[in-house]
C-alpha cells in the first residue's frame, strides 16, 4: 500500500491509496522515525476518508532508512527500501474496507494517522 506526494495516479498504481501527500518518510518527525526504525516497534496506520476509517498494523525495522521524499509504503512483506514505513503489514491496498476505497475513489480526502510504539516501552 502506498501514499505518494505526487499529484497524479496512473492505472498501473493499483496499490496507491493517496496522492498529493504532505509528508514522506524523509519529512516524518524525528521521534516517530526513531521508533519506526527499531526492530521492537509496532506501527499502526489509520486511514480515514469521509468519516470512514480502516487500520493497518505492522512492524518497524532497524533496516529502515526512511529517506524517500516522495513515497510512503506499507508492506506485507519484510522487504525494506528508503520508502518503507511498515513491514509485515496486516493488509495490502486490496484488503482495505471497500467503503473506504469507494470514498477515496470518489475524491474523498485521505487522512493518515501514523502511530509507532516500542514494545519494550509499553506498560499496562
Amino acid at each position: 500500500m502506498e501514499v505518494t506526494t505526487e499529484a497524479h495516479l496512473t492505472p498501473r498504481g493499483d496499490c496507491i491509496v493517496g496522492v498529493s501527500a504532505e509528508l514522506s518518510p524523509l519529512r516524518l518527525p524525528g521521534e516517530l522515525k526513531e521508533i519506526i526504525a527499531s526492530d521492537d516497534s509496532i506501527v499502526v496506520a489509520v486511514l480515514c476518508s469521509n468519516g470512514l476509517c480502516d487500520s493497518v498494523v505492522g512492524r518497524g525495522s532497524s533496516r529502515m532508512t526512511l529517506t524517500d521524499d516522495r513515497r510512503m509504503v506499507f508492506r506485507k512483506s519484510s522487504y525494506v527500501g528508503p520508502e518503507t514505513v511498515m513491514v509485515r503489514a496486516s493488509k495490502a491496498a486490496a484488503d482495505l474496507r471497500r467503503d473506504v476505497v469507494k470514498a477515496l475513489a470518489s475524491g474523498g480526502e485521505l487522512v493518515v494517522v501514523l502511530l509507532a510504539f516500542k514494545l519494550g516501552s509499553l506498560e499496562f
